[in-house]
């Protein structure tokens, strides 16, 4: 069963190249975990909304992410300074489209 963890979030005014460098490591370190299969994310800088899909093996391997040490630091430092809002959705992915196959 895929797993998808769907995070929407609005981006508080702050530190840009803080936050840019502690989310290029939080893709490269999730890249490592184990049961990991990709990440989407998109940001519109005029309402500084923004959604980050990561997709996982199963919920097992969600979770474990969710619990790493520098993630749960990465997240601290989210509600503290880099979002006014956010939400995480857990879903599992029952199909799959993809074009050009």
């Amino acid at each position: 069963m895929t797993v998808a963890v769907i995070f929407t979030s609005i981006r508080s005014e702050g530190d840009e190249e803080a936050y840019a460098a502690t989310a290029a490591r939080m893709v490269e370190l999730a890249g490592r975990q184990a049961g990991f299969l990709g990440i989407q994310s998109v940001r519109d800088p005029q309402t500084r909304r923004g959604i980050t899909v990561s997709y996982w093996e199963d919920d097992a391997s969600a979770r474990a992410w969710k619990a790493v040490a520098e993630h749960l630091a990465a997240q601290a430092a989210g509600r503290e300074h880099w979002y006014s809002e956010y939400e995480v959705v857990v879903a599992e992915v029952t199909r799959r489209y993809r074009h050009p196959g």
